[in-house]
């Protein structure tokens, strides 16, 4: 399942970057050539995401416990990818020579397939990646989302040359902060991960409680987790209210 969305993300990022090209010539704006970059680097990162949910699926004998944090990784470098778009729009928005736009039905309507088509994908692969607890997944749904933003700044960006209000390099730099932002919640949640942080307190407290549910558990003396790629690793710390070991085994079973 996560493969098939990995590919459909590759065939939506290689749409966007076309549809993008194809308004960006036709119209000379700057703000959606910023866009087109963006796409082109999103398509390297969904190639990204593909690659690294098939490698998280494998083990081997020098990595006995399997790879899943490989997904972690490539959520981390979808964010370093992303502050390098921000860096190229930037440049482009405070240093590129200003040029004549074109601006009519055609341009801005594609300006809002170009919105609708990542919002669309965007709620199907977030809702896939939350089933599946995919953060390579999560982070490209996220990303997603951006676009929709920067798409919108953008056709505001188009309207305001057609009232004569030149806002196309405040709309590239606004780009920026929502790519920039984005870029730094992937960043620190993929480097939480591979710190191997605890996870959150309100997973622990439920993990807890069904740990006492079970009749035989006198005391819960500690439950550490952590996460990695899809999956998150628990240890728990309990006592038995049984007299061999034969059946505190069962218990322990049970309450895995």
């Amino acid at each position: 399942m996560a493969s098939r969305v990995a590919w459909a993300s590759i065939g939506v990022n290689i749409f966007l970057s076309l549809l993008n090209l194809a308004i960006a010539v036709a119209s000379g704006s700057l703000a959606v050539a910023a866009e087109m970059i963006h796409n082109l680097v999103d398509l390297v990162a969904s190639v990204a995401v593909l690659a690294g949910v098939n490698i998280s699926e494998r083990k081997s004998r020098d990595f006995p416990y399997g790879l899943y944090k490989v997904e972690n990784v490539v959520a981390v470098g979808i964010a370093i990818l992303i502050f390098f778009t921000g860096y190229e729009i930037a440049k482009k928005a405070l240093f590129a020579e200003s040029q004549a736009t074109l601006v009519n039905g055609w341009v801005l309507a594609g300006v809002l397939l170009s919105a609708l088509v990542p919002l669309s994908f965007s709620v199907y692969e977030l809702r896939v990646g939350r089933e599946l607890n995919s953060p390579s997944l999560i982070a490209d749904a996220q990303e997603y989302r951006a676009h929709v933003f920067s798409s919108g700044v953008v056709f505001l960006s188009l309207i305001g040359r057609l009232v004569g209000l030149p806002l196309e390099r405040y709309a590239a730099l606004i780009i920026v902060v929502l790519i920039a932002k984005t870029g730094w919640e992937l960043l620190a949640n993929g480097m939480r991960v591979l710190l191997d942080a605890s996870l959150d307190t309100e997973t622990l407290d439920q993990v807890k409680a069904i740990i006492k549910a079970e009749p035989s558990v006198t005391e819960v003396r500690s439950v550490v987790g952590r996460n990695a790629g899809r999956y998150r690793f628990i240890e728990a710390d309990v006592a038995l209210r049984v007299d061999d070991l034969e059946k505190a085994h069962l218990v322990s079973q049970r309450i895995e």
